[in-house]
C-alpha cells in the first residue's frame, strides 16, 4: 500500500505541475481551439485534459502489474489521442448535432463520419487489444473474457466522459472508482489515476479547465482496464451490466437530471462547485 501511497502522489505531482503550464498556454492565442463556454456560460480551458491523461496514463503504467503494463499504456495514450481528435474536429459546426450513439448513427447514414465514430473506432480498437495483451488461459473462456475486457474498457471509457458535463463530475467518479478499486493484485494500475483525478480537482471545480474527451476517455479507459482486472468473473459481467445499462439510460434519460433529484448524489455532485 505504501507504494500504492507514492504512486498516488507521483500523480497528483504531475497534474499539479502541468496544470501550471497548461493554464499558462491556455491564454496564448494558440490555444484558442482548446477555449469553451461551459454549461454556466464561463469560459475555460481543455488544456487540463491533456494533462490528466498523460500523468494518469503514466502513473497507471508504473502501477500496473507486469503483464498489464502494455495494456494500461496502450488504452490510456489512444484514448487521450481519440478523445483529443474529437474534442477538436468535435466542435466544428458541421459536427454539432452528431452527439451522442444516435447522433453518430445518423451521420453515417447521411454518409458522413462523425469525429465521435472516429473516437468510439478507436477505443474499441485499442480495448480489442488490450483484451489480446491481458488475455487469461485458452477456449472458450478466454474469448468471453476477451469480450469482458474490451466492453469494460471502451465502455468505461466512454461513461466516464457522458458524466464530464458539470465540474468535478467526471474527476469526483473516477476518483471514487478508483479508491473503491485500489485493493487486490492489480491495485496498483489504479493508484496513479487516483491522485492525478484528485489533483485535477480545484482547477476543474473552480471551472478554469474542463477534462474534456481527452482526459475523461483516457481516465475512463484506465478505470475500465482495472474493472477488467478483477478476478471474479461474475464481478466482471455485473460491472460490464452496470456499465452498459447506464449508458443506453443515457440516450434517454439526463444524468443531470437524475443526480439533481437524488439526495446524497445532488450534494456530492454539487460539492466544491461554484454557484451556476
Amino acid at each position: 500500500m505504501a507504494s500504492r501511497l507514492v504512486l498516488a502522489a507521483l500523480g497528483a505531482g504531475v497534474v499539479r505541475a502541468g496544470l501550471a503550464g497548461a493554464l499558462e498556454a491556455a491564454e496564448r492565442p494558440a490555444a484558442a481551439r482548446w477555449r469553451r463556454t461551459n454549461y454556466a456560460r464561463r469560459p475555460l480551458t481543455l488544456l487540463g485534459g491533456p494533462v490528466l491523461a498523460a500523468a494518469a496514463t503514466g502513473s497507471a503504467v508504473l502501477g500496473a502489474p507486469a503483464g498489464t503494463r502494455a495494456a494500461a499504456a496502450l488504452v490510456g495514450t489512444v484514448g487521450a489521442v481519440v478523445g483529443g481528435y474529437d474534442d477538436l474536429a468535435g466542435a466544428r459546426p458541421e459536427q454539432a448535432r452528431d452527439k451522442g450513439l444516435a447522433g453518430h448513427l445518423a451521420a453515417l447514414r447521411a454518409g458522413r463520419v462523425s469525429a465521435g465514430a472516429v473516437k468510439v473506432a478507436g477505443l474499441g480498437a485499442a480495448a480489442a487489444v488490450a483484451a489480446v495483451l491481458t488475455r487469461r488461459g485458452t477456449g472458450a473462456g478466454a474469448w468471453v473474457d476477451g469480450v469482458l475486457t474490451t466492453g469494460l474498457v471502451a465502455g468505461t471509457a466512454n461513461l466516464v466522459n457522458l458524466l464530464d458535463l458539470r465540474p468535478g463530475r467526471a474527476a469526483k467518479a473516477g476518483a471514487l472508482l478508483a479508491a473503491g478499486t485500489l485493493a487486490g493484485p492489480v491495485g496498483g494500475l489504479v493508484a496513479g489515476p487516483l491522485g492525478a483525478a484528485l489533483a485535477v480537482l480545484p482547477e476543474d471545480l473552480g471551472e478554469q479547465v474542463m477534462l474534456g474527451d481527452c482526459g475523461a476517455n483516457s481516465l475512463g479507459a484506465l478505470l475500465g482496464l482495472r474493472l477488467a482486472g478483477a478476478e471474479s468473473r461474475a464481478a466482471r459481467v455485473g460491472a460490464l451490466a452496470l456499465v452498459t445499462g447506464l449508458t443506453l439510460a443515457s440516450e434517454k434519460v439526463s444524468f443531470t437530471a437524475v443526480i439533481e433529484s437524488t439526495p446524497g448524489l445532488r450534494e456530492l455532485d454539487r460539492l466544491g462547485r461554484r454557484p451556476a
